[in-house]
């Protein structure tokens, strides 16, 4: 696994969550100088500029004076527990229903910085995904390719899943791939023959070559007002539920375990599917919430996530499941 490196600037040594995190890697968890370096995905020299800034600051005494409520060191910790590459833990915000749109907006971020020339990038949909619109502002990127990973809604109360692969595309002037098709058709057999179709199958083939998928994990126990239980019926629910469902991904449903619940709403889901999104380069999972934190492990081993963006509620309760 790789990890996504990012576009340095001069002011990289004011981003105080960055300098705390190089201080508990370096200072807390005793790991050299170019081991914080790969570990954050920057130059050896920015960690020494990093380091040196939080000891003028007075940030690093005989202990480490964190004022970001332990956020460096739980996302230290979420990284050795799922084997990540990267956990981004931002603070939960007094009002739980901005939890989505605090861990969008780091996650804009950090694609601001990601994205580089030449990527082909896959994108699932959500609430959290849409706020991540907010804070991106990337540099002009050349040959990027932005595709939807799943199909559209015919009818939502909320954003489509196209609308998030549409305007990211925008934003980074790319090429833009949108899978023709709805989420959740009739039956299994009408699905195969939709994914026969020309158009559908270049995207399968464009998806088998990801460098970047970026998805966010839906829950299914008290989620009525996702899109994901508008497409479904009341029914479908429960048997999901009994079937062990935790969680879905692109609407596929899976267990706590990562695997696919054995239910047939998932012969009829028009996605790539999690095989597919597995094989990508580089995963980021965005998602927040205590309630969610079921959801996020689940999708953590059903694809081998790489970056982890949640909020501190969700990676304490994962800590404890993990």
């Amino acid at each position: 696994m790789a990890k996504l490196r990012r576009t340095v600037g001069a002011a990289l040594a004011d981003d105080s969550a960055l300098r705390l995190r190089a201080a508990w890697l370096y200072h807390g968890f005793s790991l050299t100088q170019s081991e914080v370096a790969d570990q954050l995905g920057i130059g050896r020299s920015t960690v020494i500029r990093l380091l040196e800034e939080a000891r003028q600051r007075g940030e690093v005494k005989i202990t480490i004076e964190d004022r970001l409520p332990d956020l460096a060191e739980l996302s230290i910790r979420l990284e050795r527990a799922l084997s990540l590459d990267e956990a981004i833990v931002v603070p939960a915000p007094a009002d739980s229903r901005e939890t989505g749109r605090a861990v969008g907006l780091a996650l804009g971020r950090l694609l601001s910085d990601a994205v580089t020339d030449g990527m082909t990038i896959g994108v699932g949909w959500g609430r959290t995904l849409s706020a991540a619109l907010e804070s991106f502002s990337p540099p002009k990127r050349a040959g990027v390719k932005v595709m939807s990973l799943m199909g559209g809604a015919v009818e939502t109360q909320f954003a489509n899943p196209f609308e998030f692969a549409w305007r990211l595309a925008t934003a980074l002037q790319a090429g833009c791939f949108l899978f023709p098709a709805p989420l959740l058709v009739g039956t299994a057999g009408l699905r195969d023959r939709l994914m026969g179709d020309r158009g559908i199958a270049r995207l399968k083939a464009l998806a088998s070559s990801l460098d970047l998928a970026v998805v966010s994990a839906g829950g299914l126990a008290g989620s009525s007002g996702s899109l994901v239980r508008q497409l479904i019926t009341d029914v479908e629910a429960a048997e999901l539920l009994e079937a062990g469902a935790v969680a879905d991904i692109m609407c596929n449903f899976i267990n706590a375990d990562g695997r696919i619940a054995d239910h047939p709403i998932n012969a009829r889901v028009m996605s790539v599917g999690v095989g597919t999104l597995k094989a990508a380069r580089h995963k980021v999972l965005a998602s927040g919430g205590n309630e969610r934190a079921r959801a996020i492990l689940a999708v953590v081993r059903a694809i081998g996530v790489n970056t982890l963006v949640t909020d501190e509620h969700a990676a304490r309760a994962i800590l404890e499941m993990a």
